[in-house]
Protein backbone atom coordinates (compact mmCIF):
# COMPACT_ATOMS: atom_id res chain seq x y z
CA UNK A 1 0.00 0.00 0.00
CA UNK A 2 1.39 3.40 -0.98
CA UNK A 3 -0.01 6.65 0.35
CA UNK A 4 1.17 10.22 0.49
CA UNK A 5 2.67 11.72 3.64
CA UNK A 6 2.24 15.46 3.24
CA UNK A 7 3.77 15.98 -0.22
CA UNK A 8 5.89 12.83 -0.04
CA UNK A 9 5.47 9.76 -2.20
CA UNK A 10 7.62 7.02 -0.69
CA UNK A 11 7.34 3.39 -1.73
CA UNK A 12 5.46 1.21 0.71
CA UNK A 13 4.54 3.86 3.24
CA UNK A 14 1.38 3.27 5.25
CA UNK A 15 -0.68 6.10 6.71
CA UNK A 16 -1.38 5.80 10.45
CA UNK A 17 -4.82 5.13 11.89
CA UNK A 18 -6.55 8.10 13.51
CA UNK A 19 -5.72 6.81 17.00
CA UNK A 20 -1.99 7.34 16.41
CA UNK A 21 -0.59 10.67 17.59
CA UNK A 22 1.76 11.14 14.63
CA UNK A 23 -0.44 11.96 11.65
CA UNK A 24 0.67 13.00 8.13
CA UNK A 25 3.86 10.91 8.25
CA UNK A 26 4.46 7.24 7.51
CA UNK A 27 3.37 4.83 10.25
CA UNK A 28 5.41 2.03 8.73
CA UNK A 29 6.69 0.71 5.39
CA UNK A 30 5.24 -2.78 5.48
CA UNK A 31 7.34 -4.45 8.20
CA UNK A 32 7.22 -2.41 11.42
CA UNK A 33 8.94 -5.04 13.56
CA UNK A 34 11.88 -5.31 11.17
CA UNK A 35 12.01 -1.51 11.05
CA UNK A 36 12.45 -1.45 14.84
CA UNK A 37 15.31 -3.93 14.66
CA UNK A 38 16.97 -1.83 11.96
CA UNK A 39 16.77 1.30 14.12
CA UNK A 40 18.30 -0.56 17.06
CA UNK A 41 21.16 -1.58 14.75
CA UNK A 42 21.72 2.04 13.70
CA UNK A 43 20.12 1.66 10.27
CA UNK A 44 17.42 3.74 8.62
CA UNK A 45 15.63 7.07 9.01
CA UNK A 46 12.20 8.17 10.21
CA UNK A 47 10.15 10.97 8.69
CA UNK A 48 8.95 13.12 11.59
CA UNK A 49 8.35 16.19 9.46
CA UNK A 50 5.08 16.75 11.33
CA UNK A 51 7.16 18.45 14.05
CA UNK A 52 7.28 22.22 14.27
CA UNK A 53 10.50 24.23 13.90
CA UNK A 54 11.18 27.63 15.49
CA UNK A 55 14.19 29.84 14.80
CA UNK A 56 15.54 32.48 17.18
CA UNK A 57 18.17 34.99 16.05
CA UNK A 58 19.64 38.12 17.60
CA UNK A 59 22.33 38.94 20.14
CA UNK A 60 20.17 37.98 23.13
CA UNK A 61 18.93 34.64 21.78
CA UNK A 62 20.72 32.46 24.37
CA UNK A 63 19.94 34.61 27.40
CA UNK A 64 16.33 34.95 26.22
CA UNK A 65 15.77 31.20 26.02
CA UNK A 66 17.81 30.59 29.18
CA UNK A 67 15.56 32.89 31.21
CA UNK A 68 12.35 31.18 30.13
CA UNK A 69 13.18 27.48 30.19
CA UNK A 70 14.60 24.84 32.52
CA UNK A 71 17.96 24.04 30.90
CA UNK A 72 21.28 25.93 31.12
CA UNK A 73 21.15 27.43 27.62
CA UNK A 74 23.80 30.10 28.23
CA UNK A 75 26.53 27.44 28.59
CA UNK A 76 25.81 25.86 25.22
CA UNK A 77 28.56 25.96 22.63
CA UNK A 78 28.05 26.23 18.89
CA UNK A 79 26.83 22.91 17.53
CA UNK A 80 25.59 21.63 20.88
CA UNK A 81 22.02 20.59 21.53
CA UNK A 82 19.82 19.90 24.54
CA UNK A 83 16.29 19.28 25.75
CA UNK A 84 14.53 21.93 27.81
CA UNK A 85 11.05 22.56 29.19
CA UNK A 86 8.52 25.32 29.47
CA UNK A 87 6.84 24.98 32.86
CA UNK A 88 3.80 26.56 34.44
CA UNK A 89 4.33 28.85 37.46
CA UNK A 90 3.56 25.77 39.61
CA UNK A 91 6.25 23.69 37.92
CA UNK A 92 4.01 21.52 35.75
CA UNK A 93 5.28 20.66 32.27
CA UNK A 94 3.70 22.58 29.40
CA UNK A 95 6.03 21.92 26.46
CA UNK A 96 9.24 20.04 25.68
CA UNK A 97 11.74 21.78 23.37
CA UNK A 98 14.64 20.23 21.45
CA UNK A 99 17.23 22.99 21.15
CA UNK A 100 20.05 23.26 18.58
CA UNK A 101 22.59 26.04 19.15
CA UNK A 102 23.89 27.21 15.78
CA UNK A 103 26.59 29.76 15.06
CA UNK A 104 24.19 32.67 14.63
CA UNK A 105 20.83 31.15 15.48
CA UNK A 106 18.99 28.73 17.72
CA UNK A 107 16.63 26.16 16.24
CA UNK A 108 13.91 24.59 18.37
CA UNK A 109 12.05 21.41 17.40
CA UNK A 110 8.61 21.06 19.01
CA UNK A 111 5.55 18.87 18.78
CA UNK A 112 2.99 20.01 16.21
CA UNK A 113 0.51 20.86 18.97
CA UNK A 114 3.14 22.95 20.78
CA UNK A 115 4.19 25.10 17.82
CA UNK A 116 1.68 27.95 18.01
CA UNK A 117 1.49 28.15 21.84
CA UNK A 118 5.29 28.26 22.12
CA UNK A 119 5.63 30.85 19.37
CA UNK A 120 2.97 33.05 20.96
CA UNK A 121 4.55 32.74 24.41
CA UNK A 122 8.03 33.60 23.15
CA UNK A 123 6.81 36.63 21.22
CA UNK A 124 4.89 37.83 24.27
CA UNK A 125 8.05 37.61 26.40
CA UNK A 126 10.45 39.48 24.08
CA UNK A 127 10.15 42.91 25.82
CA UNK A 128 13.55 44.60 25.35
CA UNK A 129 15.47 41.49 24.27
CA UNK A 130 17.27 41.70 20.93
CA UNK A 131 15.76 38.61 19.36
CA UNK A 132 13.74 37.69 16.28
CA UNK A 133 11.47 34.66 16.49
CA UNK A 134 10.18 32.97 13.34
CA UNK A 135 8.23 29.86 12.40
CA UNK A 136 10.44 27.79 10.07
CA UNK A 137 8.20 24.73 9.80
CA UNK A 138 7.32 25.50 6.19
CA UNK A 139 11.03 25.59 5.31
CA UNK A 140 12.60 22.90 7.52
CA UNK A 141 11.58 19.28 8.06
CA UNK A 142 12.70 17.01 10.90
CA UNK A 143 14.14 13.53 10.32
CA UNK A 144 15.16 11.03 13.02
CA UNK A 145 18.24 8.90 12.41
CA UNK A 146 19.56 6.22 14.84
CA UNK A 147 23.04 7.75 15.03
CA UNK A 148 24.13 9.90 17.97
CA UNK A 149 26.54 12.34 16.34
CA UNK A 150 26.15 15.70 14.63
CA UNK A 151 25.37 15.59 10.92
CA UNK A 152 28.00 17.39 8.87
CA UNK A 153 25.43 19.16 6.70
CA UNK A 154 22.35 19.75 8.85
CA UNK A 155 21.47 21.30 12.23
CA UNK A 156 21.35 18.38 14.66
CA UNK A 157 19.69 17.60 17.98
CA UNK A 158 21.11 14.60 19.84
CA UNK A 159 19.15 12.42 22.24
CA UNK A 160 20.35 13.01 25.83
CA UNK A 161 23.31 10.79 26.66
CA UNK A 162 21.34 9.27 29.55
CA UNK A 163 18.92 7.79 26.99
CA UNK A 164 21.83 6.25 25.12
CA UNK A 165 22.84 3.96 27.97
CA UNK A 166 25.17 6.22 29.97
CA UNK A 167 24.31 6.85 33.66
CA UNK A 168 24.94 10.61 33.39
CA UNK A 169 23.34 13.59 31.73
CA UNK A 170 24.71 16.54 29.81
CA UNK A 171 23.79 18.61 32.88
CA UNK A 172 26.26 16.62 34.97
CA UNK A 173 25.84 15.33 38.50
CA UNK A 174 24.84 16.74 41.89
CA UNK A 175 23.35 20.22 41.57
CA UNK A 176 23.38 19.87 37.80
CA UNK A 177 20.89 17.05 38.05
CA UNK A 178 21.89 13.50 38.88
CA UNK A 179 19.81 11.12 36.72
CA UNK A 180 20.60 8.20 39.03
CA UNK A 181 18.35 9.69 41.68
CA UNK A 182 15.24 9.40 39.52
CA UNK A 183 16.08 6.97 36.70
CA UNK A 184 18.97 4.76 37.85
CA UNK A 185 18.54 2.11 35.16
CA UNK A 186 16.55 2.69 32.01
CA UNK A 187 15.08 -0.51 30.59
CA UNK A 188 16.47 0.06 27.10
CA UNK A 189 18.39 2.41 24.80
CA UNK A 190 16.98 5.31 22.78
CA UNK A 191 19.88 6.63 20.74
CA UNK A 192 19.84 8.95 17.77
CA UNK A 193 19.51 12.43 16.35
CA UNK A 194 16.94 14.76 14.85
CA UNK A 195 18.20 16.69 11.85
CA UNK A 196 16.66 19.65 10.03
CA UNK A 197 16.47 19.15 6.27
CA UNK A 198 15.21 21.68 3.73
CA UNK A 199 11.58 20.68 3.31
CA UNK A 200 11.81 20.92 -0.47
CA UNK A 201 14.63 18.34 -0.40
CA UNK A 202 13.02 15.98 2.13
CA UNK A 203 11.59 13.41 -0.26
CA UNK A 204 14.84 13.18 -2.21
CA UNK A 205 16.84 12.84 1.02
CA UNK A 206 14.69 9.98 2.27
CA UNK A 207 14.59 8.19 -1.08
CA UNK A 208 18.38 7.93 -1.01
CA UNK A 209 18.28 5.98 2.26
CA UNK A 210 18.92 2.24 2.09
CA UNK A 211 15.92 1.61 4.32
CA UNK A 212 13.28 3.66 6.13
CA UNK A 213 11.29 3.17 9.31
CA UNK A 214 7.94 4.58 10.35
CA UNK A 215 6.82 6.25 13.54
CA UNK A 216 5.54 2.91 14.90
CA UNK A 217 9.14 1.69 15.06
CA UNK A 218 10.44 4.92 16.58
CA UNK A 219 7.75 4.98 19.26
CA UNK A 220 8.29 1.33 20.14
CA UNK A 221 12.01 1.74 20.85
CA UNK A 222 11.36 4.97 22.77
CA UNK A 223 8.76 3.32 24.98
CA UNK A 224 10.98 0.27 25.55
CA UNK A 225 13.75 2.60 26.73
CA UNK A 226 11.46 4.26 29.27
CA UNK A 227 11.72 7.67 27.60
CA UNK A 228 8.61 9.77 28.12
CA UNK A 229 7.20 11.93 25.33
CA UNK A 230 5.57 14.88 27.03
CA UNK A 231 2.74 15.36 24.54
CA UNK A 232 1.33 11.87 25.20
CA UNK A 233 2.92 10.57 28.42
CA UNK A 234 2.39 13.64 30.62
CA UNK A 235 -0.71 15.45 31.80
CA UNK A 236 -1.47 18.89 33.23
CA UNK A 237 -0.14 17.83 36.67
CA UNK A 238 3.17 16.27 35.58
CA UNK A 239 6.39 17.66 37.04
CA UNK A 240 9.83 16.85 35.54
CA UNK A 241 10.93 14.58 38.41
CA UNK A 242 8.07 12.15 37.73
CA UNK A 243 9.11 11.22 34.20
CA UNK A 244 12.92 11.27 34.38
CA UNK A 245 13.63 14.74 33.01
CA UNK A 246 15.83 16.09 35.83
CA UNK A 247 19.27 16.49 34.27
CA UNK A 248 18.05 15.52 30.83
CA UNK A 249 15.90 18.63 30.41
CA UNK A 250 16.20 20.43 33.77
CA UNK A 251 19.45 21.88 35.12
CA UNK A 252 19.52 22.48 38.86
CA UNK A 253 22.34 25.05 38.85
CA UNK A 254 20.12 27.79 37.47
CA UNK A 255 17.09 29.61 38.75
CA UNK A 256 14.69 32.45 37.98
CA UNK A 257 12.67 30.65 35.33
CA UNK A 258 8.98 29.93 35.57
CA UNK A 259 8.30 26.88 37.74
CA UNK A 260 11.82 26.74 39.22
CA UNK A 261 10.65 26.93 42.84
CA UNK A 262 8.66 23.71 42.52
CA UNK A 263 11.58 21.96 40.80
CA UNK A 264 13.97 22.90 43.60
CA UNK A 265 11.54 22.21 46.44
CA UNK A 266 10.68 18.69 45.27
CA UNK A 267 14.33 17.88 44.54
CA UNK A 268 15.67 19.15 47.86
CA UNK A 269 12.86 18.63 50.36
CA UNK A 270 10.39 16.10 49.07
CA UNK A 271 9.74 13.48 46.45
CA UNK A 272 7.49 13.43 43.40
CA UNK A 273 3.95 12.19 44.00
CA UNK A 274 4.02 9.94 40.92
CA UNK A 275 6.53 7.95 38.88
CA UNK A 276 6.99 6.68 35.33
CA UNK A 277 6.68 2.95 34.69
CA UNK A 278 6.98 0.59 31.75
CA UNK A 279 4.03 -1.79 31.50
CA UNK A 280 4.39 -5.19 29.86
CA UNK A 281 0.98 -6.11 28.48
CA UNK A 282 -0.61 -9.47 27.75
CA UNK A 283 -0.66 -10.01 24.00
CA UNK A 284 -3.70 -12.30 24.02
CA UNK A 285 -6.30 -9.53 23.41
CA UNK A 286 -4.36 -8.61 20.23
CA UNK A 287 -4.84 -4.88 20.74
CA UNK A 288 -3.25 -1.94 22.50
CA UNK A 289 -4.91 0.08 25.28
CA UNK A 290 -6.30 3.52 24.60
CA UNK A 291 -4.16 6.47 25.73
CA UNK A 292 -5.16 7.86 29.14
CA UNK A 293 -6.77 4.55 30.15
CA UNK A 294 -6.61 4.04 33.93
CA UNK A 295 -4.11 1.61 35.43
CA UNK A 296 -5.97 -0.66 37.85
CA UNK A 297 -4.48 -2.67 40.73
CA UNK A 298 -6.89 -4.83 42.74
CA UNK A 299 -9.82 -2.77 41.53
CA UNK A 300 -8.21 0.56 42.48
CA UNK A 301 -7.01 3.17 39.97
CA UNK A 302 -3.33 3.96 40.61
CA UNK A 303 -2.45 5.89 37.46
CA UNK A 304 -2.93 6.30 33.71
CA UNK A 305 -1.09 5.15 30.61
CA UNK A 306 0.25 7.33 27.84
CA UNK A 307 1.90 5.85 24.77
CA UNK A 308 1.82 2.19 23.76
CA UNK A 309 3.22 0.08 20.93
CA UNK A 310 3.88 -3.44 19.73
CA UNK A 311 7.62 -4.05 20.25
CA UNK A 312 9.59 -6.48 18.12
CA UNK A 313 11.00 -8.30 21.17
CA UNK A 314 8.89 -7.31 24.17
CA UNK A 315 5.47 -7.55 22.57
CA UNK A 316 2.82 -5.00 23.60
CA UNK A 317 4.21 -2.35 25.96
CA UNK A 318 3.12 1.01 27.33
CA UNK A 319 4.38 3.86 29.48
CA UNK A 320 2.31 4.98 32.43
CA UNK A 321 2.44 7.30 35.42
CA UNK A 322 1.40 5.79 38.75
CA UNK A 323 1.28 6.87 42.38
CA UNK A 324 4.74 6.80 43.95
CA UNK A 325 3.74 4.37 46.70
CA UNK A 326 2.52 1.75 44.24
CA UNK A 327 4.69 -1.36 44.35
CA UNK A 328 6.30 -2.54 41.14
CA UNK A 329 5.97 -6.04 39.69
CA UNK A 330 2.30 -6.02 40.62
CA UNK A 331 -0.33 -7.40 38.28
CA UNK A 332 -2.31 -4.59 36.71
CA UNK A 333 -5.12 -4.13 34.23
CA UNK A 334 -5.15 -1.42 31.56
CA UNK A 335 -8.23 -1.05 29.37
CA UNK A 336 -9.13 -4.63 30.40
CA UNK A 337 -5.70 -5.89 29.29
CA UNK A 338 -3.60 -7.67 31.97
CA UNK A 339 -0.01 -6.56 32.51
CA UNK A 340 2.91 -6.12 34.88
CA UNK A 341 4.80 -3.02 35.99
CA UNK A 342 8.52 -2.33 35.53
CA UNK A 343 9.86 0.74 37.33
CA UNK A 344 11.58 3.42 35.25
CA UNK A 345 11.61 6.42 37.61
CA UNK A 346 12.33 5.94 41.30
CA UNK A 347 10.45 8.41 43.51
CA UNK A 348 12.96 9.43 46.16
Amino acid sequence: MTTNSLSLNLTGQVRPPESVIDQDVAWHYGDPLREQKNLMQGIGAVDISNRGVIKITGNDRKSFLHSLTSQHIERMKTGESCSTLLLTPNGHIEHELHVINGENEIYIIVEKSSLIPVLEFFKKMVFMSQVEITNQTINLATVFEPVRENHKDFPTWLTPINYAGEPITDAGQSAGGDPNRYAPTRPGIYKGREILVNRNDLENYLQKKETLAGTWALEAIRIAAGVARVVVDADHKTIPHEIGLIGNAVHLEKGCYRGQETVARVHNLGKPPRKLVLIHLDGSPNRLPKAKSPIIVDGVEVGVIGSSAQHYELGPIALGIIKSKTEVLLNVAVDDIPGTIQEVVVAQ
